[in-house]
Order: C-alpha cells, then sequence, then structure tokens
C-alpha cells in the first residue's frame, strides 16, 4: 500500500491539511482495498491550526519510509523552517520520496533548497514574495499545479485538490483517480487546464525598493503599446541582456512574458468591469489582432474571454 504522510507544520490552514488526509484517504482500488495509508506527522506534540490546535499522531519519524509526503499551507509563509523539518525533508528526498506542497506550503519546501532550479507555483497572492525570497525558483503564478517528478507544487484551495487527483492517476490510473474525484465533487481535470484565476490587479513585482519598480510602473502604464524588448531596455537604460537578468533575478520571470502576464491581468479587470467586446479589450491591452489577444488569454486562463465573463462578470 501507498503511505502518505502529511506534514503539519505550526499555523498550518487546516483546509490544505485536510484535503490530502480526505482524498488520498477515501481512495479505492478496483478490488475495494484502499490505496493509501495516510500519516498525519507534526514537529511538536501540539499544532497551531488557527480555530483550532492539532495534536498529530505521528512525529517527524512518520516522514521515513513514506511513498508521498504532502506540505500544506501555513498563514506565515515566511516563518523560518525549523532546523528537524529541513533534515527530515532532506533525507526523505535523498530516500526518493515523492514530495509534494499545497499552496504556501512551497515556502517550507523551497526552504530545503530541495526546489532550487525547478520551475513552481504556489496561491497567486503568495508568487510574488515567493520569487522575491528565492530568486533560484522559476515561479509560474498561472498554473493549477506544476509536477517536476519528485517533488510537485500546487496553488491554493481546490488547487490541492486537483494535484492530489493527479498523483492517485500517477499511482493507480485513470480509472482510480476519476473515482477519487467523483467521492471528493470534482472534475477529474477542470475546464480550462491549469490554470490560476488571478485578481486583476496582483503582478509579480519587484521588492519595494527595487531598482525595477519605476520600470514596472511605467510598464503598466503602457500596457496598450506595442513595446518590444529593445523598447523596454532603451526606457531603462540598459542591454537587453542586463535587462532579461535582472528581470529574472527580481521577478522570477522575462520582461515580455511580465508584459503578457500584465495584459492579461487588465483583460480580466476589463471583462470584469465593462460592456466593452471582446475585440475592444484587446486593443486596449496592447494585443495586435483579437486572435492574438484570445490565444494568448487562453494560454494564460485557461478559458476564453468570453467563458472568463460570464464566469466572473
Amino acid at each position: 500500500m501507498h503511505t502518505v504522510a502529511v506534514l503539519a507544520l505550526d499555523r498550518v490552514i487546516p483546509f490544505d491539511l485536510s484535503t490530502p488526509i480526505d482524498v488520498f484517504g477515501r481512495t479505492r482500488l478496483p478490488d475495494g482495498r484502499p490505496g493509501y495509508q495516510v500519516r498525519v506527522c507534526a514537529a511538536q506534540p501540539e499544532t497551531d491550526a488557527g480555530a483550532f490546535a492539532l495534536r498529530a499522531p505521528w512525529g517527524l519519524e512518520g516522514l521515513e519510509g513514506a511513498d508521498t509526503i504532502v506540505v500544506p499551507g501555513t498563514t506565515d509563509p515566511a516563518a523560518p523552517l525549523p532546523a528537524d523539518v529541513r533534515d527530515a525533508l532532506r533525507a526523505a528526498a535523498r530516500a526518493g520520496t515523492r514530495i509534494a506542497s499545497i499552496c504556501t506550503g512551497t515556502f517550507p519546501l523551497a526552504a530545503t533548497g530541495l526546489l532550487d532550479g525547478l520551475r513552481v507555483t504556489t496561491h497567486w497572492i503568495a508568487a510574488g514574495l515567493l520569487a522575491a525570497t528565492y530568486p533560484g525558483l522559476s515561479v509560474d503564478p498561472d498554473v493549477l499545479y506544476v509536477d517536476n517528478g519528485q517533488f510537485l507544487t500546487s496553488a491554493g484551495a481546490a488547487a490541492g485538490l486537483d494535484l492530489c487527483l493527479h498523483m492517485i492517476r500517477r499511482d493507480y490510473g485513470s480509472a482510480v483517480a476519476a473515482d477519487a474525484a467523483r467521492l471528493s465533487v470534482m472534475p477529474l481535470e477542470r475546464e480550462g487546464g491549469q490554470a490560476q484565476f488571478i485578481v486583476h490587479d496582483h503582478t509579480s513585482p519587484a521588492p519595494q525598493g527595487s531598482a525595477l519598480e519605476p520600470l514596472l510602473a511605467w510598464l503598466h502604464d503602457n500596457l496598450a503599446r506595442n513595446l518590444a524588448l529593445d523598447d523596454i531596455a532603451t526606457h531603462a537604460g540598459m542591454s537587453t541582456r542586463t535587462l532579461i537578468r535582472r528581470f529574472r533575478e527580481h521577478t522570477g520571470t522575462t520582461p515580455l512574458q511580465w508584459l503578457h502576464r500584465a495584459r492579461i491581468r487588465r483583460a480580466q479587470h476589463l471583462l470584469e468591469t465593462t460592456q466593452h467586446s471582446v475585440e475592444r479589450i484587446g486593443t486596449q491591452v496592447g494585443f495586435g489582432s483579437p486572435t492574438a489577444f484570445r490565444d494568448r488569454f487562453k494560454r494564460t486562463t485557461g478559458v476564453s474571454p468570453h467563458t472568463y465573463r460570464r464566469t466572473f462578470s
């Protein structure tokens, strides 16, 4: 039987904690046997879970021998990771254990160094902080989850369900995963694929006081212009190579990727708050043709502009 250890850190988010417990705990194989044994583990006898205190039946020794470890999010992602937790996670990784994070659980997992150089995600509202805190990561705030093989990360709240179902499908195939999805009253794959719906005014900012702050403000004020990389570099007063390097260091992405995402977020705002046609909105946010706008919008959000408007207007 596949063993899943769920690690309850201090200030754990109850929803993130309960998601893998419930989804894996109720998974059944075709012959009726349980697919997983679930252990809830903690580093101390009592864990603060906000509205209640949690007494986990397993200590950190419960991580040993687990096939999968899940790190739920916490309400204080910037909290230092205890050395014993860091060492336990690193030891598990050396043993080949699959390790996944839900929501801001990416922060403690990143603090181990195990995610260095990898593409990761987290809740969109914490993506900028993650990129600034761990510049060695490639932070993608637009997806529900990222599977790097041994290490997986997911976005906030319901995206944890998507990640768990994805792992079940990896372990036991689509039929078992589909049955688990029905028990959770979730589609096995949500409409729109892997895309977070992001509040329109959130971008992946440079830290306050960064030299990029004025440039990002200028880009945000000029989204409708047809800006090439050379135009941005000229305004910034640096070479394109230096611009790309500094952008990657401070935002975790490239100038044009940042610009595309900012345009899409502006388009989301206009779709939610105006009756402007899709064609007009595409022009307002700097796309040269309605087709280019629709294609980019769907690649970023996972749904068409019309579907997004129906959902959120």
